[in-house]
């Protein structure tokens, strides 16, 4: 790291060491737990056999009795259909997809690789009408989201599990929800084609040994970015209209990259970097 800090960046910040490569900026912190590095299961400081001697110790407090080890017991088989106001099930998820995506839809939208039909966002359960609510026999809805990027229009279509058909559609210009895996995945993958990822590829060039080649090399965090007046370059200035990603990529098993600078405009293709 002490070399790719003098090559990139030249200084430290702040008990970080950070990388630049270009643009790109690579932060040597490992989170806890959850940072994406291997995890054999122990915490630190504690190995195995000193486990097994937890267990001896638990067994001399019994007087000696060998204590039986727990039992977990499977989860519940899932039925196909919830009731009330119960997650969705798997099978309604899938249901509740289909219905949504009526062949007109399909044919009219376009998905962020360009592809036809709209991009899934999302399913959740909808919330009951107002006479509805606390009846146990209330209809069971779903609200599946779609994200047309053909000319940007978010589209909800609540479905009626019980009748398996659409009770309503709505569609609105300029909401942006979170983004799908999918979002991040091809905001990396142009991000990385772009001359602008050239300090992405660089600090994972350096930490690896290895070419960024695919968003599959990466764990992907975005957020959406809106355009704020005078804090953005105009090719910008749309987004909140066009949906735009700020990416915080992690190196599997290693660190983190600041590409914080970068927004991907997902609706016109292309990459820039802020002004600030």
């Amino acid at each position: 790291m002490r070399n790719i800090v003098h090559r990139h960046l030249g200084k430290m910040v702040a008990g970080t060491a950070i990388a630049v490569a270009g643009t790109a900026v690579m932060v040597a912190v490992t989170l806890p737990g959850t940072a994406g590095a291997d995890d054999n299961g122990s915490r630190a400081g504690q190995s195995a056999p000193q486990a097994a001697g937890a267990a001896g110790a638990g067994e001399a407090a019994a007087g000696g009795r060998a204590v039986a080890p727990g039992v977990v017991e499977a989860a519940p088989a899932e039925g196909q259909r919830g009731e009330g106001r119960d997650p969705l099930t798997d099978d309604e998820l899938q249901r509740a997809e289909k219905i949504a995506l009526s062949r007109q839809l399909f044919r009219s939208s376009e998905s962020v690789d360009g592809d036809r039909g709209p991009q899934p966002l999302g399913v959740d359960l909808a919330e009951p009408e107002a006479d509805e609510a606390g009846k146990p026999d209330a209809p069971r809805r779903a609200d599946v989201t779609f994200y047309d990027y053909r000319d940007d229009t978010l589209v909800t279509r609540t479905v009626d599990l019980g009748t398996g058909k659409v009770v309503a559609t709505g569609t609105q210009h300029g909401v942006q929800p979170p983004l799908s895996r999918a979002e991040k995945a091809e905001a990396a993958g142009l991000l990385i084609a772009d001359p602008l990822g050239s300090g992405l590829k660089a600090d994972y060039q350096d930490a690896t040994g290895k070419a960024l080649t695919s968003p599959d090399q990466l764990q992907l965090s975005g957020a959406v970015y809106r355009a704020a007046p005078g804090a953005q370059p105009a090719a910008l200035d749309q987004c909140g209209e066009h949906r735009c990603v700020r990416l915080f990529p992690k190196i599997k098993n290693g660190p983190w990259v600041d590409a914080r600078q970068l927004v991907i405009d997902l609706s016109a293709r292309k990459v820039a970097r802020l002004d600030r």
